[in-house]
C-alpha cells in the first residue's frame, strides 16, 4: 500500500509572519481592547503543524525519536527567555505589585515554570474562592504551559503511530498516522463543544479541550501535498485567511464562547494562509508575510509574547488604572520589542546555538540554571511572605487598639497611632476554618451534601446549622467564638455559590446548586438542629426570594430559622483597593449598595420559625459603608468579610442568637 506523498522541504516564511501577526493580535487586543483576540488558537494550530512535520520526518529517517534529545531541544528554545521573564516578573512584582497578590503571583510562578498553569487557572475558574484573584502579571503563561504539554506528548504519538504501523498493523505510516490525527481531532473537538456548552471557563484552559487544534495542524501538515487550487483562487482564499485570523477577535466574544466549535474560525483562517502559501501568487498573502519586516519580527515573536502580559499589568499597578492610554500602550509595545529583541540576541541566540548532541555537557546545565534560579528565588519569595504574614497578624490583635466591630459596638476608639491591620499579605486568604478542614463544603460543580462539626462537639445545649453558600459561611468566625460561651455545636453545610433556597422563577441557581437544595433538606430534617444560621436576602434586594420562604417553610416545628440580611457588597476590591488607596477612596454611599428598605418588612407570607437580624450599622454608618472599621479592613475582597473582623462581629451576633435560642426555648 503506498503511503501519502512526503511534501518538498522547504522553508515557509509565511508561517513566521503568522506568529508575528498572532502576536501582535494578543498585545493589541490586551492593551487597547481589553478582551481576547483568538490569536493563542493561531499558534496552537501552527504549533501542530510544524512539530507534526519534524517529529515525522525525525523518526521516518532514524526509525526513532530520542526523548532526552527531544527535551533537550525544546528546552534549549523555550527556558532561557520563559525563565527570564519570571525572574524579571518575580523581582517587579516585589516591588510594584500588591501584597494582597503576591501569594496568587507566586503560585503562578511555579505552575508557569512547570508548565501546568492552564489546569491552575482552570480550577480557578470553577472555584468559587478563586474567582475573585485579580489578573496578574503571569496569566498568558497558560496557553505557553498548552503548548508544553503538547511537545512533551507529541513525539509519544508519533511514536505511537509509528510502531502500529510497521509492527502490527503492516500500514504505511503516514496514512496510520493521519488516522490517528483525525480520530483525535474528532474526539478533542466533541469533547471541546461539550464542555464549553456546560462550563466553557473550565474549557477554556482546558488541554483536552485544545488539542484538537494541534491534531488540526498535523493533518495540514499530511495532507497539503494534495491541495491544490489554481493560483488566483489561492490569492482570494489567502487574503480571506489573514482577514479571518485579524478580526475573530471582533466578530467573537472569543474569551466567552471559545474553544468549542467557533474556535474553527481562526485555525481555518490559519489553514486558508498555509494552503495559499503552498499555492503562491505573486500578490498573494504569503509574499506578504515573508516580507523581511516579518521574518526579523518571527524571530522575536516568542519573546515579544512573553512579555507583553506582564509588563500591562505592571502598567496598571503602577498607574493605579484599569486601562491604557495610546501613548502608555505604544510605550508597552516598545519595551516590549526592545525586550524581546535584546535578550534573544544576547540570551536565547547563543543558548540555541549549543548543538543539542554535542554539547549536553554545557547545555543541561545551562538550563538546569535558569530553572533552579526561578524556583529558589519564587521560594525565597514565598517563604518572606509566609513570615510577614505571621509577624503581620500573630500577636498583633489588641483589643484597644483594633476593635474592629466592637468600635460600634462597645464604643471602643481605635489607638490612632496605630496602622489598619490589613492582614496583609494574605487578606486574601482570610477563609473560615472549614474551607481547609478537608471535605468540609461542596465546590460549584459539586451537589452532594457534606457536613462538619465545630463549637462544643462533647456536650452542646444547642445545635447550629450554618447553611448556605459563601454569604453564610463568612459568619463561621464570629459563630465559633461563641460556641463555647453558649455551649453551641456548628454544624456547617457549605456549597459555594448557593444560596440556601428552594429556588423560584426570579432566581438563577445553578443545576447543582438546585440539587444540592433538595439534597440537603433530608440530613437537616433527619439531625434536627435547634437553629438554622442563613441569609435572609441577596444583595441590596428589597424583599425575600420565595424559594428562601418555601425553604424555610419546610421546618417549621422542627428549626428556627435565623436568617442574616446579606452584607454589603463594595464595587471595588477592598485589600486591592487600600493598597492603591486611602479609607475615604475605598469607601462608598451606603444607598449605592444597600437598600434603605428592610427586605422581611416588604415580604408577605413569612414563616413563622423566622427570626431576623440585621448586623448592617457594623459594616456602614448612615451614609457610607467603609472598608476599614476599628483599625481592621473588613472584605477579603468586594463582598466577603475577613476573618478577623468576622470574629468582632461575635459580641453584636450574640444578641440576635440569643433571640433564637429563646425562641427555642419556649
Amino acid at each position: 500500500m503506498r503511503d501519502l506523498r512526503i511534501p518538498e522541504k522547504k522553508f515557509r516564511p509565511e508561517i513566521e509572519g503568522i506568529r508575528v501577526v498572532a502576536a501582535f493580535l494578543v498585545a493589541i487586543y490586551h492593551i487597547w481592547v481589553g478582551s481576547v483576540s483568538g490569536g493563542v488558537d493561531v499558534f496552537f494550530i501552527v504549533s501542530g503543524y510544524l512539530i507534526t512535520i519534524s517529529l515525522l520526518n525525525r523518526i521516518e529517517r532514524d526509525g526513532k525519536i530520542n526523548y532526552i534529545d527531544n527535551l533537550l531541544g525544546l528546552g534549549r528554545r523555550l527556558l532561557p527567555m520563559a525563565m527570564t521573564v519570571l525572574l524579571t516578573t518575580i523581582a517587579l512584582s516585589f516591588v510594584i505589585m500588591p501584597t494582597v497578590q503576591w501569594k496568587q503571583i507566586i503560585s503562578e510562578v511555579f505552575s508557569s515554570a512547570f508548565y501546568y498553569q492552564n489546569w491552575q487557572l482552570a480550577t480557578n475558574s470553577i472555584d468559587y474562592l478563586g474567582q475573585n484573584n485579580n489578573a496578574s502579571p503571569l496569566q498568558h503563561f497558560w496557553a505557553l504551559s498548552i503548548q508544553g504539554q503538547f511537545y512533551i506528548t507529541w513525539p509519544f504519538l508519533i511514536t505511537f503511530g509509528f510502531i502500529l504501523a510497521r509492527k502490527v498493523l503492516k500500514t504505511p505510516i503516514r496514512k496510520t498516522l493521519l488516522s490517528i490525527l483525525i480520530v483525535i481531532f474528532l474526539a478533542s473537538l466533541s469533547y471541546s463543544i461539550y464542555i464549553t456548552a456546560v462550563n466553557q471557563p473550565w474549557a477554556y484552559f482546558d488541554t483536552f479541550a485544545r488539542v484538537w487544534e494541534f491534531s488540526l495542524g498535523g493533518m495540514l501538515a499530511l495532507l497539503l501535498p494534495y491541495i491544490q487550487i489554481n493560483r488566483n483562487l489561492s490569492l482570494i482564499l489567502g487574503w480571506i485567511g489573514l482577514a479571518i485570523i485579524c478580526f475573530t477577535g471582533v466578530l467573537l466574544p472569543v474569551s466567552t464562547v471559545f474553544p468549542g466549535y467557533v474556535a474553527l474560525l481562526p485555525t481555518t483562517g490559519v489553514m486558508l494562509v498555509i494552503i495559499a502559501g503552498e499555492n503562491g501568487n505573486k500578490f498573494g498573502v504569503d509574499k506578504f508575510l515573508g516580507s523581511k519586516p516579518f521574518l526579523k519580527l518571527g524571530g522575536i515573536s516568542y519573546g515579544f509574547y512573553l512579555w507583553h502580559w506582564p509588563l500591562l499589568i505592571f502598567y496598571y499597578s503602577y498607574f493605579n488604572t484599569d486601562s491604557v492610554t495610546l501613548f502608555g500602550g505604544l510605550a508597552i509595545i516598545i519595551l516590549t520589542l526592545i525586550l524581546s529583541y535584546a535578550l534573544t540576541k544576547i540570551l536565547e541566540s547563543p543558548i540555541r546555538g549549543l548543538s543539542v548532541k554535542h554539547s549536553k555537557k554545557k547545555l543541561i546545565p545551562i538550563l538546569a540554571a535558569f530553572v533552579l534560579s526561578t524556583v529558589l528565588a519564587n521560594g525565597a519569595w514565598a517563604a518572606y511572605t509566609n513570615n510577614e504574614a505571621q509577624t503581620s497578624v500573630l500577636g498583633k490583635v489588641i483589643k484597644e487598639d483594633y476593635p474592629g466591630a466592637l468600635a460600634i459596638h462597645e464604643d471602643i476608639q481605635p489607638n490612632p497611632d496605630v496602622e489598619p491591620l490589613l492582614e496583609d499579605p494574605t487578606a486574601k486568604e482570610s477563609l473560615p476554618e472549614f474551607y481547609s478542614d478537608g471535605s468540609c463544603y461542596s465546590t460549584m460543580r459539586e451537589s452532594e451534601v457534606t457536613m462538619c462539626s465545630y463549637g462544643d462537639t462533647e456536650d452542646p445545649d444547642y445545635t447550629l446549622a450554618l447553611v448556605g453558600g459563601s454569604h453564610s459561611g463568612h459568619w463561621f468566625p464570629a459563630l465559633k467564638e461563641l460556641s463555647n460561651d453558649l455551649n453551641i455545636q456548628i454544624d456547617v453545610y457549605n456549597k459555594d455559590a448557593c444560596r440556601f433556597s428552594a429556588n423560584d422563577m426570579n432566581e438563577t441557581l445553578s443545576e447543582t446548586c438546585i440539587t444540592w437544595n433538595k439534597n440537603v433538606v433530608d440530613p437537616l430534617l433527619e439531625a434536627k438542629p435547634d437553629i438554622i444560621f442563613t441569609t435572609a436576602n441577596v444583595a441590596e434586594a428589597t424583599t425575600i426570594p420565595q424559594g428562601y420562604i418555601d425553604q424555610w417553610g419546610k421546618f417549621e416545628g422542627v428549626s428556627e430559622i435565623l436568617a442574616m440580611r446579606d452584607t454589603p457588597r463594595m464595587p471595588e476590591d477592598i485589600p486591592l483597593c487600600l493598597e492603591q488607596n486611602d479609607d475615604e477612596t475605598c469607601s462608598v454611599e451606603r444607598e449605592e449598595v444597600l437598600s434603605g428598605e428592610i427586605p422581611w418588612e416588604n415580604t408577605d407570607g413569612l414563616p413563622e420559625n423566622v427570626t431576623f437580624a440585621d448586623l448592617s450599622n457594623y459594616f456602614c454608618d448612615d451614609e457610607t459603608c467603609y472598608p476599614v472599621i476599628g483599625n481592621m479592613v473588613v472584605y477579603r475582597d468586594k463582598h466577603h468579610i475577613t476573618n478577623l473582623y468576622s470574629e468582632t462581629l461575635s459580641e453584636p451576633l450574640k444578641d440576635e442568637l440569643l433571640r433564637a435560642i429563646e425562641k427555642v426555648n419556649n
